[in-house]
């Protein structure tokens, strides 16, 4: 399956023009379709509000509302603008309440090949970012592909790539969606973390995966790594860097997120600190 519709959804001015350039040469290396969904988000918090100021406060925050997806609306229009006449790109703007969020996303991205955007967590992130990532995995069951907001965005086509192999069906499901990126990188690296942990652990780890990759055409070898740091999101970082990748592939989201947010995970540690761009499933 090529990626033919490409969507990034934006509510914020700061990661907005990386982003745009981020998914923009996603959608033109693929010949796809670039969505753009701009999000104004109406942040009234209807449960500390005074009895008959409702309606006030519902007006206040639908014209605040506004007022910022005007002015992000054109931000986008001037980057895409910028991209130049060869991309095709369509731009459609909504309010939401931030508990609405979710649903909203959910509509567009089930129609999506791929979303792009940027990393959910970090200094000037709302809430609203990390519930459209979210969103798009869980109800939209699309393929996300994250970018750092600082260090090489996303290549034209990425050359090197790397895939976080566990055998679990999150990480099939991500290996498959990328299937078009890998099948024209010049070299996939399946990286195993300290395999030998699990019960289920073959003999020969991440040999099935090559051997399916490899009646796609896909250069691929396997890299069985020990825990050496921490977090196994480290060692993944840590991989990507010294394999000079262009793209880490993962499934996302093993544990609940729930229990990703209190304790900690993988997924949750990649959000935050990817140093290259992910592409997440599951």
């Amino acid at each position: 399956m090529d990626y033919k519709t490409i969507l990034t959804v934006l509510s914020s001015s700061a990661d907005a023009k990386r982003t745009i350039a981020c998914a923009a040469r996603v959608a033109r290396a693929q010949d796809a379709h670039l969505e753009v969904l701009v999000l104004g988000v109406d942040r009234t918090q209807m449960g500390y509000s005074y009895l008959g100021t409702e309606a006030a406060l519902v007006q206040v925050g639908i014209d605040r509302a506004e007022a910022d997806i005007s002015a992000l609306q054109a931000e986008v229009t001037a980057a895409l603008a910028a991209e130049g006449s060869d991309l095709r790109y369509s731009v459609e703007t909504e309010i939401s309440q931030l508990g609405a969020i979710s649903d909203l996303v959910a509509q567009h991205a089930r129609y999506a090949d791929l979303v792009v955007q940027p990393l959910p967590y970090g200094a000037n992130t709302g809430s609203e970012a990390e519930a459209v990532v979210e969103a798009a995995l869980f109800e939209g069951k699309a393929a996300v592909l994250v970018h750092p907001v600082t260090g090489p965005g996303q290549n034209v086509q990425p050359k090197r790539i790397v895939i976080a192999w566990n055998q679990t069906a999150e990480a099939m499901t991500a290996a498959r969606r990328a299937m078009p990126l890998l099948k024209a990188a010049e070299l996939v690296n399946i990286v195993m973390v300290d395999p030998a942990s699990s019960a289920a652990a073959p003999a020969e780890p991440g040999a099935l995966l090559c051997q399916m990759l490899s009646r796609h055409g896909v250069r691929a070898e396997v890299s069985v790594l020990a825990r050496t740091l921490p977090r196994v999101a480290d060692v993944l970082n840590q991989h990507a860097r010294d394999q000079n990748a262009d793209l880490l592939v993962m499934g996302a989201y093993g544990h609940s997120r729930l229990r990703e947010a209190i304790l900690g995970g993988t997924t949750r540690y990649m959000l935050e600190g990817a140093l290259v761009p992910v592409l997440m499933a599951r």
